[in-house]
């Protein structure tokens, strides 16, 4: 584990240290202009995949989790964030039932195969509350056929529709698939004016042209009767 978390922080540097300022301002205009609306003030979240903390950092939330291997990620996690430095494929270190918003991306791709990738979303299923959510977002391998395989530590390759077949497959129900969201230059290439991001996000229509990453938001089920959480 050791081996792997130094590997982890050491491609996180090569990444994104050049340009670190700009994810983190990026990732405050998802925040507050497309992802807030699907969590609750007083929610409970857990980053699956935090990295810099680019989105739990960024995120208002009552309770908030990150969880990663890298230890670098500990660091750099604001005061409020408490961190979970562990495998997501086994047993999570939060109760049953106590999470109302699992969140994460790029990051399902990078895990070894599809047992683990399998086995992270039962243990999201076990720590999510009732009608609890899972929000996924990454590379939608259709339409990066060939960029998709440029990043040394993608093993996984997903689709919004492969994603969500998983996620039925256990107990969630889907509430949102889109296959083209955001562009593919979240850690490599065109870094776009911040002000076009914000136009990007309240013009749907365009991401049928540009987006080459999928989004998934997925609902655990309730019992029958019960609120779901926020709409």
């Amino acid at each position: 584990m050791a081996d792997k978390a130094q590997t982890l922080e050491n491609e996180y540097q090569l990444r994104f240290s050049d340009n670190s300022d700009y994810r983190h301002a990026l990732w405050r205009i998802l925040c507050r202009d497309f992802f807030q609306r699907f969590i609750a003030a007083d929610a409970t979240v857990l980053d699956l995949g935090c990295g810099w903390g680019e989105f739990i950092n960024n995120i208002q939330a009552a309770r908030k989790y990150g969880m990663d291997l890298n230890p670098e990620s500990g660091r750099l996690l604001a005061a409020d964030v408490r961190f979970l430095q562990q495998d997501c494929s086994r047993p999570w270190d939060v109760p049953a039932e106590s999470l109302d918003v699992v969140f994460t991306s790029n990051f399902l791709e990078h895990l070894p195969d599809k047992a683990s990738v399998e086995q992270t979303v039962k243990e999201a299923g076990r720590a999510l509350k009732p009608g609890g959510r899972l929000i996924c977002m990454g590379p939608n391998v259709k339409y990066l056929p060939g960029a998709y395989w440029d990043f040394w530590d993608h093993y996984v390759p997903l689709t919004e529709q492969s994603l969500a077949e998983l996620l039925r497959l256990h107990g969630f129900s889907i509430q949102r698939q889109v296959a083209r969201f955001m562009p593919y230059s979240m850690s490599t290439g065109f870094n776009p004016p911040l002000g076009l991001v914000r136009a990007y996000l309240r013009l749907p229509p365009l991401w049928s042209w540009v987006g080459r990453q999928f989004l998934v938001i997925a609902r655990k089920a309730a019992p029958a009767g019960a609120a779901s959480g926020p709409t």
